[in-house]
């Protein structure tokens, strides 16, 4: 909660419930009413030192983590889209270094069925109004990746530390890994699979950005393959059951790595693509491609095996893959790549990965470069 002038951020409330306190709880431990509490959490009371030092005692921070200064929300300079956007459109922002980017909370590249609140709102001139307060956006990571696994990481985050946020945006092993090398983004999930003897993602940097001075977080590893209809009813089973003339098939843009997946598949058993009927039909998502089979205009798509269950479909696996973090070097001492690494260590990542369909936690967190 901010303070009523919006110069202080309180985070009071946050560490209380992290605590399991009260407000009752809590203001009898440091000797205040519990009215007190209340008015501190809602912005409405700044204590004295003697009371927030008692605070952050009770609490196990410090009073810096649980009072901080902050500009007021305001209008501020420009904003570099990561995707094209109109006037008026609401965005997610994230200060990259010196650079405020804006992903804006529209298109056929935003996650479908999700609406966040905007942190601003793009103006006519480019410049932004920014709903939030200022320094926010430096406590602000920005990931992009396809891996749907990626927002719960980004989830975990705040409760870790309830000062820095994490956004994730859907974006293809290419797009993701090429907007990080232009310092559009914090954080890119790739998972690419035969691109050079050293390992697909090594050779993927190497190759794409072989200027950035990276390290590569092993994330997850998953299942890939088809999303197919309920009880599979064509019997597919293989990259030959696809490129049959026959089955209606959606492919994903130049650039994903589950694309370069069937290429290689394709071209291991010397079948071209023109077979495949549906090749040229792109989706931007696993989801769209799931949703193009389970209303029936697609029988089979690329994608994972978690969204082929979250979707009601069956799934024909094809190959599994680890997803792997890069990380620009520069921006390890990054407050939010501080957290982010100490959350890839933790259990609660692991446990959350095990649970998913498809999904092995065994390498999360192993640093595999850099």
């Amino acid at each position: 909660m901010t303070s009523r002038d919006g110069s202080i951020r309180c985070a009071i409330k946050e560490y209380r419930r992290r605590k399991g306190l009260s407000q009752d709880e809590l203001a009898e431990l440091i000797g205040v009413r519990r009215q007190a509490v209340y008015d501190m959490e809602s912005g409405r009371y700044l204590p004295n030192t003697a009371v927030a030092l008692r605070l952050a005692r009770v609490l196990g921070c410090t009073v810096e983590r649980l009072f901080a200064e902050e500009a007021p929300a305001a209008e501020i300079g420009g904003v570099h889209l990561l995707n094209e956007a109109e006037a008026a459109a609401r965005l997610s922002l994230a200060q990259v270094r010196e650079k405020i980017v804006g992903v804006p909370l529209q298109g056929v590249r935003t996650m479908p069925f999700k609406l966040d609140a905007a942190d601003g709102f793009l103006l006519a001139d480019k410049t932004f109004d920014c709903q939030i307060p200022r320094a926010q956006l430096a406590r602000t990571l920005l990931v992009l990746g396809c891996d749907p696994a990626l927002s719960v990481l980004s989830g975990l985050i705040p409760r870790v530390a309830p000062g820095i946020r994490a956004h994730t945006v859907f974006a293809s092993s290419r797009q993701a890994l090429l907007s990080v090398n232009a310092g559009n983004a914090h954080v890119a999930g790739i998972h690419y699979h035969s691109f050079g003897p050293s390992g697909g993602n090594i050779e993927a940097v190497r190759s794409l950005s072989p200027d950035l001075d990276c390290l590569l977080i092993a994330f997850s590893v998953q299942e890939e393959g088809f999303m197919v209809a309920s009880g599979n009813p064509l019997s597919i089973r293989t990259v030959e059951d696809i490129a049959n003339g026959r089955t209606r098939f959606v492919n994903r843009e130049e650039g994903a790595a589950l694309k370069k997946l069937l290429d290689t598949q394709l071209s291991q058993r010397g079948m071209p693509s023109s077979e495949v009927k549906g090749y040229t039909e792109e989706v931007y998502s696993h989801s769209e491609g799931a949703m193009r089979v389970a209303s029936g205009n697609a029988d089979a798509a690329l994608g994972l095996r978690i969204v082929a269950e979250s979707f009601g479909l069956a799934f024909v696996p094809l190959a599994v893959t680890r997803c792997d973090l890069v990380i620009p070097s520069d921006l390890r001492d990054h407050p939010g790549i501080a957290v982010l690494l100490d959350v890839l260590q933790s259990s609660g990542i692991r446990r959350e990965l095990g649970s998913l369909p498809g999904y092995d936690s065994a390498d999360t967190g192993k640093r595999i470069s850099g």
